[in-house]
C-alpha cells in the first residue's frame, strides 16, 4: 500500500512518488485574454467527480487530432483554508478500465481548455459548458511556494478566487450558473467592473465546443 500517515482529521496523506504538492493560483476572468480567440486550439474536457469522493475521472479530447487522453485523479488541499497547495496523485487508463470506473455516480463539467502564454507563464483558460455556460477562469502553475506567495494577478483577470471554495472544480461540479451568479454578487466580484453592463458581461454564455 506504501507509506502513509494519518492526520488530525484522519485523512490518509501519501508519502511517496506517486503523489505531488501542487500550487497554482486560480482567476474568474471577463472573456479570453486578448490575443486568445474560442477558435484557437484548445482541449476538449469533461470532468467527472465522483460523488463523496476526492477523486476525478478526467477525459480530454484533442479535437485536431481526435486523440483521447484520461486520467483517474485524487486531488485535495493540504490546509482547508489554503486552496493553493493540493496533493494531486494522476493515474493514466485506457479505455476499457475508464469504462469501468464511469458506472460510478458522479457529477459532470464539460469545459474547453486553452494555453496562454503571458509574461514567461502558461496560463490554463477554461471556458466552460453545459450547466456553467458563462463561466471563465484561468489558473497558473509554480513549482515554489515563493514563486506561488509573491506572483501579481495579471491584468487580464478580474479577481484571484483562488482560495474560494466554490471555484473548485469538485463544487463547480455541483452547481448551475445562477448559483454562481448569486456567488459572483455575494461576494462582491461585480464591483471590479466599471459598469453593471460590464459586470454582466462576466455571465454571458460564450462556451462552445469547436470541433
Amino acid at each position: 500500500m506504501g507509506v502513509a500517515k494519518l492526520t488530525r482529521q484522519n485523512t490518509l496523506v501519501p508519502e511517496s512518488k506517486y503523489a505531488r504538492v501542487e500550487r497554482e493560483r486560480r482567476y474568474i476572468l471577463q472573456d479570453l485574454p486578448e490575443g486568445l480567440s474560442r477558435a484557437d486550439h484548445h482541449f476538449q474536457i469533461t470532468d467527472n467527480y465522483l460523488t463523496g469522493t476526492r477523486l476525478r475521472l478526467r477525459k480530454v479530447r484533442d479535437p485536431k487530432t481526435n486523440k483521447w487522453v484520461v486520467k483517474f485523479t485524487q486531488k485535495f488541499a493540504l490546509n482547508p483554508t489554503d486552496l493553493s497547495r493540493t496533493m494531486i496523485t494522476n493515474i493514466y487508463l485506457n479505455a476499457i478500465e475508464a469504462e469501468t470506473l464511469a458506472i460510478f455516480e458522479a457529477n459532470e463539467i464539460r469545459k474547453n481548455r486553452y494555453r496562454f502564454e503571458f509574461q514567461d507563464r502558461e496560463f490554463s483558460v477554461d471556458m466552460f459548458l453545459g450547466d456553467l455556460f458563462g463561466l471563465v477562469l484561468a489558473e497558473v502553475s509554480f513549482e515554489t511556494d515563493e514563486e506561488l506567495d509573491n506572483f501579481p494577478p495579471p491584468p487580464f483577470a478580474v479577481a484571484d478566487v483562488t482560495n474560494n471554495e466554490i471555484f473548485t472544480g469538485g463544487r463547480l461540479s455541483e452547481l448551475n450558473f445562477e448559483e454562481i451568479r448569486a456567488e459572483i454578487e455575494k461576494s462582491g466580484l461585480l464591483g471590479r467592473f466599471a459598469s453593471k453592463s460590464d459586470a454582466n458581461e462576466i455571465i454571458r454564455e460564450t462556451g462552445e465546443h469547436h470541433e
